[in-house]
């Protein structure tokens, strides 16, 4: 298997990819290249603006990786052709100076998992996490799955990377993690938007983490892609504290194990004036805030809630947001969708 990747990914040099000898390179400089239904929507937001320095962002954006340790989020040091891409990352390998831990591609994706290189331990995760990593769900996640979305208000994929690129404008020419990616269905619109430094397409699931790398090579229109895969737990995202500048989670809040807990590592590796967007299926409210607090308990009792995602209402959303120490939170609703913005302040 990974013979056979390494050979496909070889095929991007023959598009647009320069080789580099597999001797160690310096990274002190970074070589990414750039390639130059609707129904209305209701909007809340409390938007106060907040001034960043893009400059000073695209800077340090070009001159590291910001991959951490997910152990000790000490940074990793590179051996290997510098760049953020495909074949330059696949060649490198990572290492943790402090606690002394190594990591590499595996297949086609560099994992950055707390148990990437064990050999006797297993952990059970819940339904919802174990769903996505079965190989049928990923390859029909863009066949077929997706598509239903729309039955709960989605506007679609374009609509949505539309609205997501005006709230990501303060973010413009900095790093953008695609987490809980699936299938890189956005990450290749941000990757063909040029808009970023780079781009990296992180998930959990390593079949889902294949179908973006099957989709990206026959994507004719990706000639040079300043993309990163990377396989990660939302819950320890593998990246240093203020390196990021943006995050997207596209329908992956309900799917998350402990949304909290991801809320805050995005929160905590997001720049000052970072932005965080995210699109997930709202719960019925039954009315107000105040009757979906108190109805809450007799729903869960009665099995109204659905025990394998967690869906939330507008009120909670935004409160998970504020308690992570993200301000500005503003959201735009129709039916059951609802696409959500915050930043750091």
């Amino acid at each position: 298997m990974a013979s056979a990747s390494l050979h496909s990914i070889n095929s991007f040099n023959y598009i647009g990819f320069q080789t580099y000898p597999s001797s160690s390179i310096s990274t002190s400089t970074s070589l990414l290249v750039f390639p130059k239904k609707s129904s209305k929507i209701r909007a809340t937001s409390s938007t106060v603006p907040l001034q960043t320095d893009l400059s000073i962002r695209k800077e340090s954006a070009s001159r590291n990786d910001s991959f951490s340790c997910p152990i000790c989020f000490e940074p990793l040091t590179r051996k290997g052709p510098p760049g953020l891409n495909l074949p330059a990352i696949y060649r490198s390998a990572f290492k943790c100076q402090k606690c002394n831990k190594s990591y590499s591609s595996k297949d086609i994706y560099l994992d950055l998992t707390i148990t990437y290189g064990s050999k006797d331990y297993t952990e059970s995760y819940p339904t919802r996490t174990e769903l996505f990593r079965n190989p049928l769900v990923s390859f029909l996640y863009e066949r077929g799955w997706r598509q239903n979305f729309s039955q709960s208000g989605f506007p679609g994929p374009d609509e949505e990377f539309k609205m997501a690129q005006e709230y990501f404008k303060p973010a413009e020419g900095g790093l953008l993690v695609d987490v809980s990616c699936g299938s890189g269905l956005f990450s290749r619109k941000f990757v063909k938007s040029g808009t970023y430094s780079g781009v990296i397409a992180l998930d959990f699931s390593e079949n889902m983490l294949r179908q973006c790398y099957d989709l990206l090579i026959k994507d004719e229109t990706i000639l040079n892609p300043n993309l990163a895969l990377v396989r990660a737990d939302v819950s320890r995202l593998p990246f240093s504290s203020g390196s990021v500048d943006a995050v997207h989670a596209g329908a992956a809040l309900h799917c998350w194990p402990s949304p909290s807990n991801a809320v805050a590592e995005i929160s905590r590796i997001l720049r000052s004036g970072g932005v965080f967007v995210g699109t997930t299926f709202l719960n019925f409210s039954f009315g107000n805030s105040a009757s979906s607090q108190i109805l809450k308990p007799f729903r869960q009792s009665l099995g109204l809630t659905n025990s394998t995602y967690n869906n939330f209402t507008e009120e909670e959303i935004e409160d998970l947001c504020t308690s992570c120490g993200l301000v500005n939170y503003t959201c735009k609703v129709q039916q059951s969708f609802i696409m959500f913005s915050a930043q750091k302040p």
